[in-house]
């Protein structure tokens, strides 16, 4: 890969991570990504309602929420033919390349940023070399923001080679709220699609290693609850109210009293509480925000059935009512054989690559199943590929980085994949 290559992929992935968006926010990110695809030349860029099921869509925030990041992006000198497009929280890019018969590669990545302040210490190198977040408690503290500046490279690099086929790449918002996978999954462009390959950086690998397909990705959903009760005069008259924090309180205990299954692995977890108006009123609306995970999605929805029955009860015992709403949830599906295979013979031959280890269980959850999902029920074969990363600090965390020269490994893997598969028939 010459230099300007490679220069140009880090200065991509610098420029994603100045400016992080949290999910179906992704308007600037959205119009970068649009902006590459039309200096590449592609065949065809789909944006916003056109890459989405609009109904399919969840944990779609409040337009009181979308709305600065809009203007936000406004400010910033983004179109306003994409603007128009996204607005109402329609991120995401989906593009085709079409380079004579053969098979439909399809390659997923995500667009999406964490809420979270970015360290400004100066050994953070985003922040000694001037591409920390400008977006203030939010950033690429996950490294989306390399798995696009990969996606991007390997689709310029495969235009260039002797690749036979169509490549369709899937730009894809809001993963970590896991909102957008099942709506990018029934847009139609997975219909033709014969392999899918995803990515994920980093994980605790090291740069040169490589992960040729995960299994055991967790089936997950993520639930609130609001529990309604009647107000009073704590001191005077605590018995004419109805007590909602006395109710979610019952409730968040006894979750975690969910008993165990003998099927498999299963998560519960009350990670957010609120409401009340002071100390001396007895609680009328509390909500509470809670997630379930399984080893197997009837693992995950038994998890989801039995948290259910313990709000229901806990609203029950201290006479509130309770609703319970699925924000966002995603299955559990596991990487193919066969193309997991692939990609690992392929793995050796890419320049960087040390290792290859050729499945690992992933033990997280991820929305892209849903698009592995549909492609596999329809015949073709799916991957989710691991490239290592020396990272200094872990995912998720205010020094979160990446070593940028694993940027041209993944291009070099994606690239390499893609045109092996050409070569073959599904």
């Amino acid at each position: 890969m010459s230099s300007d290559v490679r220069n140009r992929l880090r200065d991509l992935r610098r420029a994603f991570h100045r400016h992080p968006e949290p999910g179906w926010r992704e308007f600037r990110t959205t119009a970068r990504v649009v902006e590459e695809l039309e200096r590449i030349g592609v065949d065809e860029i789909a944006v916003g309602r056109e890459a989405l099921a609009t109904d399919e869509r969840m944990a779609v925030p409040p337009e009181s929420e979308l709305e600065p990041w809009l203007e936000r992006a406004r400010e910033a000198g983004v179109r306003s033919d994409i603007l128009e497009r996204t607005a109402g929280g329609h991120t995401g890019v989906i593009a085709v390349l079409e380079q004579g018969e053969g098979p439909c590669i399809g390659l997923r990545v995500d667009l999406d940023a964490i809420s979270m302040r970015e360290s400004d210490e100066r050994d953070h190198r985003p922040a000694a070399e001037g591409f920390r977040s400008e977006h203030d408690g939010y950033m690429h503290a996950c490294g989306h923001d390399a798995h696009v500046a990969m996606a991007l490279g390997a689709l310029e690099t495969i235009k260039e080679s002797d690749f036979e086929g169509t490549v369709t790449v899937f730009f894809q918002p809001a993963e970590e709220i896991s909102g957008g996978g099942k709506a990018m999954a029934e847009s139609g462009y997975l219909d033709d699609v014969d392999y899918l390959l995803a990515l994920h950086i980093g994980l605790d690998h090291p740069t040169g290693e490589i992960v040729a397909g995960i299994e055991k990705p967790l089936a997950m959903a993520h639930l609130t609850a609001t529990f309604e009760g009647a107000s009073a005069h704590a001191g005077k008259a605590p018995n004419e109210g109805a007590n909602a924090m006395q109710a979610a309180a019952t409730a968040i205990q006894n979750a975690y009293g969910i008993p165990r299954h003998s099927d498999g692995m299963t998560r519960v977890n009350v990670g957010r509480i609120e409401g009340g108006t002071a100390s001396n009123v007895i609680a009328e609306e509390v909500t509470i925000e809670a997630e379930v995970r399984g080893e197997t999605t009837s693992l995950m929805e038994y998890t989801r059935t039995e948290l259910e029955r313990v709000l229901y009860a806990a609203a029950e015992m201290h006479d509130c009512d309770v609703t319970p709403r699925v924000i966002s949830e995603s299955p559990r599906v596991d990487s193919h054989p066969a193309l997991r295979d692939l990609v690992g013979n392929v793995a050796w031959e890419v320049d960087g690559v040390d290792r290859v280890v050729p499945s690992e269980e992933f033990g997280v959850s991820e929305d892209v199943t849903y698009l592995m999902e549909r492609v596999q029920a329809d015949g073709g074969l799916a991957s989710y590929v691991l490239v290592g990363t020396d990272h200094p600090t872990s995912h998720h965390t205010p020094t979160f980085d990446i070593d940028e020269d694993s940027l041209e490994v993944g291009v070099g893997l994606l690239t390499e994949t893609a045109v092996e598969l050409s070569r073959r028939r599904p």
